[in-house]
């Protein structure tokens, strides 16, 4: 889907093979890296990562904010860490927490004139974000940023699923949003 200048997509892959500028680590409010798509994406970088992290994210960082790192040795330049939050029965302000995840990246990524970025679903695994719900709020937030900033850099901003369910459920909320 093409919204005024940037193309959205949700593709079947990890987060560290796209072909992207930038890549969003869904990291955790300590920045020192964890399990799951953060542990891969720090496996992946090398241990400059961890180095680079301690030194610009001494304290971690609040959920729903990003940190910038550069891709050490993955293909993609640049890694924005963004903690997501953890599911407590949507009632402490996850949604928008979560949400903030995404435009905060977003925002990152055009103030850096990134061309292109890649998301995986923050905050569905081990933090227990119901991906029926997270889906809606990032294709959401994506598109709202593309309609918002025509002129944005960013031309094209993939969200990568690696498994077949969290895939199917990203497509559908892309299709629901568009009315397909």
């Amino acid at each position: 889907m093409r919204v005024g200048g940037t193309n959205i997509e949700v593709v079947r892959g990890s987060v560290v093979d796209q072909d992207v500028e930038a890549i969003v680590n869904a990291a955790n409010t300590a920045m020192r890296g964890g399990g799951g798509v953060d542990g891969a994406i720090h496996r992946a970088a090398g241990r400059e990562l961890l180095a680079e992290l301690e030194r610009v994210a001494p304290n971690g960082a609040e959920t729903g904010s990003v940190v910038l790192t550069p891709g050490f040795k993955l293909k993609q330049k640049w890694i924005i860490h963004t903690p997501g939050p953890v599911w407590k029965g949507g009632t402490g302000g996850e949604p928008e927490a979560l949400a903030s995840c995404y435009a905060s990246s977003l925002a990152l990524a055009e103030e850096k004139a990134m061309k292109s970025i890649a998301f995986c679903s923050i905050s569905t695994g081990i933090y227990g974000f119901p991906i029926e719900l997270a889906a809606p709020i990032a294709i959401g937030v994506a598109i709202e940023h593309a309609r918002t900033h025509p002129q944005s850099p960013i031309a094209r901003v993939v969200f990568a699923m690696f498994g077949a369910a969290e895939y199917d459920v990203f497509t559908e909320a892309y299709r629901a949003r568009m009315g397909r």
